[in-house]
């Protein structure tokens, strides 16, 4: 068979023209997917943008005559930060900051211990109660907010920050299959060993599997502070005696919002908000490794 060097380089041409058609469509894809992500990150940061430059505008109300405010000032924030009759935003902050924190103590060890439970331990019925857990949480909270709210009345609960973290926390055991998905990949040698030295179930999931378990730990804790510092129904139901000191952030940001206050109030609303996101980010950002980790870890066998 004789070569054609025509052929050949006919051939050449062919593939090269070939790849760089394929890169071609490669670079077009990856740009539309780009820049569809980047108007979608547009879209959404837009509302977030104009909340904080309107809390840092110098107006009261709502300022709807331009995207960027005219006067620029930091009266609203200095507002927030002397109480009046409405607006007591130190004592709002104080008090979810309160429930958040033990909400994230008790839920977390909820969770933790569940999942410890249903990862390590054999016992009769584990794997119905699992499915019973796990069809729970396919069932919206709020159907269940009536008998919750006259069951704490029943116990003289209402109006009370105890109700609160009680109905915050009495359930958290349920979010227990990202925790238990981490779990199952803790090595199950270590367990053996120390249940040959004699250590108690106790003794090794608080000093074996806990010290090993940070990112899932955090992954929980996170998610237990965002629970009580974001919720505004159960906080609204349960907190309604009127008294403004007694409030959470999310309930008293919404009072800001009535018709007849909205026109002096709107500016520290906005810059109420500001605030509040400021804890959470903030822990976001520092525990971020650990929450990726968490996540992927409980992703893998969960």
């Amino acid at each position: 068979m004789s070569n054609n060097p025509k052929s050949t380089s006919t051939m050449v041409t062919a593939s090269g023209s070939a790849a760089k058609k394929s890169f071609s469509k490669r670079q077009i894809r990856v740009f539309t997917h780009n820049l569809l992500i980047a108007v979608l990150a547009i879209i959404w940061l837009i509302p977030i943008v104009w909340l904080v430059c309107t809390s840092f505008g110098s107006y009261a109300g709502m300022n709807t005559s331009t995207f960027f405010p005219k006067e620029w000032g930091i009266d609203n924030y200095i507002k927030l930060f002397h109480p009046d009759s409405v607006a007591q935003f130190p004592s709002w902050f104080f008090n979810t900051f309160i429930i958040a924190c033990a909400n994230c103590v008790i839920s977390t060890l909820f969770v933790l211990m569940v999942a410890y439970a249903t990862s390590f331990i054999r016992f009769p019925a584990r794997k119905p109660l699992m499915n019973v857990g796990v069809m729970l949480n396919l069932f919206p909270g709020m159907l269940a907010m009536i008998a919750v709210y006259f069951t704490l009345k029943t116990f003289n609960l209402t109006n009370s920050y105890a109700g609160l973290i009680l109905v915050y926390s009495a359930s958290s055991g349920l979010g227990y299959l990202i925790a238990k998905g981490f779990f199952d990949t803790v090595p199950r040698a270590l367990c053996e060993a120390a249940k040959i030295d004699g250590c108690s179930e106790a003794r090794i999931f608080f000093q074996i599997v806990v010290p090993i378990s940070r990112p899932i730990i955090v992954y929980t804790v996170i998610n237990s502070f965002l629970a009580p510092w974001m919720d505004f129904v159960y906080a609204k139901m349960i907190l309604n005696a009127g008294v403004s000191s007694k409030y959470t952030v999310a309930i008293g940001l919404y009072k800001m919002l009535d018709k007849s206050l909205i026109n002096s109030y709107f500016g520290q609303f906005c810059a109420g908000g500001v605030l509040v996101s400021i804890p959470i980010s903030v822990l976001f950002v520092i525990m971020q490794k650990f929450y990726v980790e968490g996540v992927t870890g409980g992703a893998v066998k969960g």
